[in-house]
Formats: C-alpha cells, sequence, structure tokens
C-alpha cells in the first residue's frame, strides 16, 4: 500500500488526474483594444488569471494577478470562483491596495474581466478598462510573465482548494506582496536609439531596483498617491526589516501555508 504514494508522484499518474485550462476568450464590445500607454506615470496596470489547477473534476482556487507598468508594483489575491459573486470584492480588495491612484486597467480577453459587473466596479472607481488586441501577444506580456515568476514560484502547480482561499490571501497579504514591492529587485529596461534609428531595449543590473525603490525614483511621486497616504508609511513598511529577513519570514510562512494544505489535503481524503 505505502508503494501507491510513490506512483502518485509520478509524471504520469499527475498527468492524468491533473488539467488546467486557458482563459477563454469571448468576443465584447466592452473595453478598447489597445496598449496602455502610461508614458512613465504609475497607475497602469496589468491583470491577469492565474488557475491553481483541477484535481479529480475538482475546480482549485484562481489567483488574480496585476501588475502595475511602470513601476512593477504588483498585487496577487485569490478568489474560490471566477463568477462576479466572488470576483467583484476580490478585485475592490486588489484595487485598495495600491497606495497609488489607478487609472487604467488592462486585461486579456477572457470574459472574468470583460463584462458589465466589472465595467460597473471601474467606472465608479473612475478607471478606465482596456484589453488585448488581436494577434499582440506582448499587450499583457509583463503580467504573463510574473505569473511564472512569482505566482508559480512560490505556489506551484499543484492543486489547491477552493475553501482554503482565506488561508492562502492571508500568505498574499501578509507575506508575498509586501516582500515582491519592497524588497524584492527587478529588471527595468533601459532603452537607447542605435545608429539605424531603432529603439533598443537593454536591462543593465544598475537598473536593477524594487518596485518601491522605482516609485520613489520618480519625479514627485507623492502627486501619485492616494488620498490619506503618504511616503512616510511607505517607507515604514519598506524598511522595517531588511530583505533578507523579509525573504525569511516568506520562506517561513510559505512552509506552513503547505503544511497546512497537505494537513488539509489529508484530512479530505
Amino acid at each position: 500500500m505505502s508503494h501507491l504514494y510513490n506512483l502518485r508522484r509520478s509524471k504520469t499518474y499527475q498527468g492524468i488526474r491533473r488539467q488546467f485550462d486557458k482563459t477563454r476568450p469571448r468576443a465584447s464590445s466592452i473595453g478598447e483594444r489597445r496598449k496602455p500607454q502610461p508614458n512613465g506615470r504609475p497607475g497602469y496596470i496589468r491583470v491577469d488569471t492565474v488557475h491553481q489547477g483541477d484535481l479529480d473534476g475538482v475546480k482549485g482556487l484562481y489567483h488574480i494577478n496585476a501588475v502595475d507598468e511602470v513601476t512593477q508594483f504588483e498585487i496577487i489575491c485569490a478568489v474560490e470562483k471566477i463568477s462576479e459573486r466572488y470576483l467583484i470584492p476580490v478585485l475592490e480588495q486588489l484595487l485598495d491596495q495600491f497606495p497609488f491612484v489607478i487609472l487604467e486597467f488592462h486585461a486579456d480577453n477572457g470574459s472574468e474581466y470583460i463584462n458589465k459587473h466589472v465595467v460597473k466596479l471601474l467606472k465608479k472607481l473612475l478607471i478606465e478598462l482596456t484589453k488585448s488586441r488581436a494577434r499582440h501577444s506582448n499587450d499583457n506580456a509583463l503580467v504573463e510573465s510574473k505569473n511564472g515568476s512569482i505566482i508559480r514560484k512560490h505556489l506551484g502547480y499543484s492543486h489547491i482548494r477552493q475553501y482554503l482561499v482565506p488561508l492562502v490571501n492571508q500568505f498574499h497579504h501578509g507575506y508575498l506582496n509586501p516582500y515582491i514591492n519592497y524588497h524584492r529587485p527587478c529588471f527595468f529596461p533601459v532603452i537607447k536609439t542605435n545608429a539605424k534609428g531603432k529603439q533598443v531595449k537593454t536591462y543593465p543590473y544598475e537598473s536593477m531596483m524594487t518596485p518601491y525603490e522605482k516609485f520613489r525614483s520618480l519625479h514627485q511621486p507623492c502627486q501619485y498617491l492616494k488620498p490619506g497616504i503618504n511616503l512616510k508609511q511607505l517607507d515604514a513598511i519598506a524598511f522595517s526589516i531588511n530583505d533578507n529577513e523579509a525573504a525569511k519570514q516568506l520562506k517561513e510562512a510559505k512552509q506552513q501555508l503547505f503544511k497546512t494544505i497537505a494537513e488539509q489535503n489529508h484530512r479530505a481524503a
């Protein structure tokens, strides 16, 4: 009987039991098809959904990933399902966690975002909705890359049951989001024009900084902050612990998270 656990860890067994669905696009007149043009101003976020896989036909939870194009400031939230009943409250919480004013909400053509319920929410918050253009795969490339380098790296591909959303959100809000925004450096492009007049992007190590450091480097960053938020408050978050301590806390919290998930899965089995 103990050998069954070895078989269940094999790629062949997991390939049969697990299933991952891609986002299903749907033609809709809602939202404008165009690439965001922030012109160096934060508040233009790109949004995507990451599914935590199926197991025996049972859907796992979803991660909502939102990344600011200029600063790479990123907020991740978990949600049970992507219907409006579950998604709209989570989107409100997600948008509220950004320290600066959000001006544009850019998504792919998935029906979870391109619908009247999301439009109503964004209109209330004075946020414009745009969506990716056909045959322009780079329109949402920034958040797609973060799906792999952040969510899949830290949460993996294993099935996580939907009722564990509060536990996962506690991890996102308390550890993952603060770490990636205040302690994890990102590459930022340096654009140069070559002899042929073509713009070329390079990513030198000298331009690496955290999303918050990038925000602080903008001209008069205070003008972009939401009412009631100031740089002193954000500095207190950024400098409360150093980068190594933040990484250590994240690792310990992640180990505890997966330990709890494993215990819950064992009880459910």
